[in-house]
Parts: structure tokens; C-alpha cells; sequence
């Protein structure tokens, strides 16, 4: 055992000092082999933070596919007041690129890792955090940016809320047992509305993996967050017919569902009802 850590040492130090002096070898080293060091913080507990340093991602930084990126360049362009690494997880890179849950992160000029690898989510989960920085999902839990909100921000979010209770009610009654919680969100600037996990929910990746490995999984429910701002909800929010306003409602989450690759349950129903509110627009 102490021959297998002496070499396990040897060969992190190796690659610590290629990825240092010649980056472009490292690069072709990451690109072939990149996935199995991805499972070494799960693995090598002793050696975590050493293999955290030879990692590479994806990042809105470059908006590349090409994994390029370490943890420490992220850490180094971290706003002033940001104590998360932010990261997004999915199936391919055009669906984590052009996830709705990015849209105040590039407001606010916030970086953010897009992880489309399949072990991501799972050595995420192992790492935890890189130099005293957690990880934390931006698809996760109620968004709380700390200090990087301003009180401008929190105090538009409050008066959001209040005037939204009305309209998460009717949403609630209309979606029933298909969401944990219909709520308000400060995650959007462009879209209307886009679906959360629960904090200790296990992400759409993670599921995958397990159920791919025989493993029974429980049912989880995600939670409808609107934006206010956008008119869609102001017409949803308008609009009296209790059928129009269910098939708007169905609509809206249906592409929160599309938006981060996940698959419809009835496809036939979204085009549907898509179909009848688009006739009614040009009646």
C-alpha cells in the first residue's frame, strides 16, 4: 500500500508539473484521459486537493466547449463578495450553455463551470469544495447570491413576491402533485419560468447514472419558478378562463422542462395545446 501512494504521489506531481510548464501537452493528457481523474476525489480521499488542481472545465468564462479551465483560474476571476463556485450540470454542452438558470449569473457578470461530463454531479459531490470554496448547483435550492445581491435586488425580490401571491395559488391548484412548490425566482432575466430541485434533491445527471446502475430511484418533484417581470406571466397572470390559463400554465412548464434537456411525459399534449393558443393569436 505505501509502493501504491508512492507512486499515486509521483505520478500527481508528474502531471502538477506538466500542466505547469507545457500546457498544451497537459491539454492533450486532460482531453484523452480527463474523465478518469475525474473519479479521483471519490476514490483517493488522501489525495483530493492535489488531483482538485489538475482538473479542467468548460466555463461561460470562454462559452467553449473545450475543457480548458482550471479551479484556480475560476478562484482567481471570483467577484469581489462570491464565495461559491458556481456550477451547472446536463447532458450536452448546447442545453448547460443555454440554460435559463444562467441568465442572472451573466447579468451579473458571475462565472459559471458547464459540466456535461457524466461523472460530473457524482465528483462534484466527493470534492465538495476547493480552496475553502463550496460548489454549489445553480439549478439547486432557492437562489442566494449573498453579497453579490444588492439591496436594490432584495428589495425588488420582496415587492415581487407580494404581488406574485395571488398567481402562485392559482399555479399551485393548477399544477397539483406535479411540483414540489411554485415560487418567485431572482434566477431569471429572460425567460418566464424554468423548474428547481429541491437542496438535497439528486440532479437529472446523478439520477441518470444511479438508475444506469440498477439502483431503484425515489420519485422527486421539482419546484415551477416564475419571473415576474416577464409579459407571458403578466398574461397568464390576466388571463380569466380557467381552461386558457391550465393550458398556459401546462405550456410554460413543459419548455422550463425542454430547457434543460429534460423529455416530456406527453409530447402530443405540449404540441396540442401549443397549436390551440397559437390559432387563438391569429384568430
Amino acid at each position: 500500500d505505501s509502493m501504491k501512494s508512492a507512486l499515486t504521489k509521483r505520478v500527481l506531481d508528474m502531471l502538477s508539473k506538466l500542466k505547469k510548464k507545457d500546457k498544451e501537452s497537459y491539454q492533450r493528457f486532460w482531453d484523452e484521459f480527463g474523465q478518469v481523474l475525474k473519479e479521483g476525489p471519490a476514490e483517493d480521499h488522501a489525495n483530493k486537493e492535489k488531483i482538485a488542481k489538475l482538473l479542467l472545465f468548460s466555463s461561460t468564462h470562454t462559452g467553449e466547449s473545450k475543457q480548458d479551465q482550471s479551479l484556480e483560474d475560476y478562484v482567481s476571476r471570483m467577484q469581489e463578495g462570491q464565495s461559491k463556485i458556481y456550477y451547472v450540470a446536463g447532458e450536452s454542452f448546447n442545453t448547460v450553455k443555454n440554460s435559463p438558470h444562467l441568465e442572472v449569473f451573466r447579468k451579473k457578470g458571475i462565472e459559471v463551470l458547464l459540466m456535461t461530463d457524466r461523472v460530473d454531479e457524482w465528483f462534484v459531490s466527493h470534492l465538495m469544495e476547493f480552496d475553502g470554496k463550496q460548489f454549489q448547483d445553480v439549478t439547486r435550492g432557492e437562489l442566494d447570491l449573498g453579497d453579490l445581491d444588492t439591496e436594490e435586488d432584495k428589495k425588488q425580490q420582496e415587492e415581487q413576491d407580494k404581488k406574485a401571491k395571488p398567481l402562485l395559488e392559482r399555479l399551485k391548484t393548477s399544477f397539483g402533485d406535479k411540483v414540489a412548490e411554485v415560487r418567485t425566482t431572482n434566477r431569471l432575466t429572460e425567460s418566464p419560468a424554468c423548474l428547481s430541485i429541491a437542496e438535497h434533491d439528486m440532479g437529472a445527471q446523478m439520477r441518470k447514472l444511479m438508475e444506469a446502475a440498477g439502483q431503484a430511484m425515489p420519485e422527486t418533484k421539482p419546484n415551477f419558478e416564475i419571473n415576474p417581470a416577464h409579459p407571458l406571466i403578466d398574461k397568464l397572470d390576466k388571463e380569466a378562463d380557467e381552461d386558457r390559463f391550465n393550458d398556459l400554465a401546462s405550456i410554460l412548464f413543459d419548455q422550463a422542462s425542454l430547457a434543460e434537456g429534460g423529455q416530456l411525459d406527453d409530447p402530443a399534449s405540449y404540441i396540442h395545446k401549443l397549436n390551440k393558443l397559437l390559432l387563438d393569436l391569429t384568430h
